[in-house]
């Protein structure tokens, strides 16, 4: 109760960023006002005028949410989390709207996936560099013991020793190339519409066999592929998507925003 408590107290605040911007301000009092549309209109100004930074759409993200619009706010949290993923606000926040949302994330490698998504946070991505490197000579430390020591368990020690923090060093590596690389990566998108339909061909289709299925807002969703279409209206792009890493199916990129 007391975690559910400093959520909701966290979403009603919204001004974790201290930005000092005239429209910043503007943003952060239409917010206080309960006048969210407003907060959602300002805050995006502020992004798109002054640059973004993790407490920005992480404002954002708190305004689209009590805007009852859960898609973008789901949106601007993973933003906020790409460039900062050790934002303990956007992160608790991503977590709560997830839980509200309809299509629940099947769990078939949540273990390792949150595992490894919890040590992620732990830092940014030049603190994970800095690690790397720090475990790169500790790992020559270890390789110096075990050609140089005469005891035997001393190079037991620089072999076994060494091969631990190898491994912790090449993990170190690759978390700080993802974390960095995060912020340009665009594969992946949210559904913001209410509903939208998921089918076999990239188009509207009343065919039956064509296996429609309806996906709801707050969907994540990976792109793989896009193909315009001829439709009623001109030519329409729709996207090939994977969801909970597994199904395949086509929707109207019109229904989802990308990440």
């Amino acid at each position: 109760m007391k975690k559910l408590s400093a959520i909701l107290a966290a979403i009603a605040l919204g001004t974790l960023g201290s930005m000092a911007s005239t429209l910043a301000r503007q943003a952060d009092s239409a917010y206080m006002a309960e006048d969210y549309p407003a907060a959602v209109e300002l805050y995006s100004r502020s992004l798109a005028e002054e640059g973004a930074t993790p407490d920005a759409y992480y404002n954002l993200g708190n305004a689209y949410w009590r805007n009852g619009e859960s898609g973008h706010a789901i949106i601007n949290y993973e933003r906020a989390l790409r460039l900062d993923p050790s934002h303990t606000d956007a992160r608790t926040n991503l977590e709560f709207v997830r839980t509200k949302i309809q299509d629940l994330p099947e769990d078939d490698s949540a273990f390792l996936s949150n595992l490894h998504a919890s040590v992620t946070s732990w830092m940014s991505p030049d603190a994970w560099a800095w690690t790397a490197l720090a475990l790169f000579i500790a790992v020559a430390g270890m390789a110096a013991v075990y050609i140089f020591s005469s005891s035997v368990m001393l190079r037991k020690t620089g072999f076994f020793g060494g091969m631990v923090l190898l491994c912790l060093c090449v993990y170190a590596i690759v978390v700080a190339a993802s974390t960095a690389s995060a912020p340009t990566r665009h594969n992946e998108a949210v559904v913001v519409v209410p509903t939208t339909l998921l089918s076999s061909t990239p188009k509207t289709s009343q065919n039956a066999a064509d296996k429609v299925v309806a996906i709801h807002e707050g969907t994540k969703v990976e792109i793989v592929d896009s193909v315009m279409t001829p439709g009623a209206d001109g030519s329409e792009q729709w996207y090939d998507v994977k969801i909970n890493n597994s199904t395949r199916a086509w929707l109207r990129a019109a229904d989802v925003r990308r990440i």
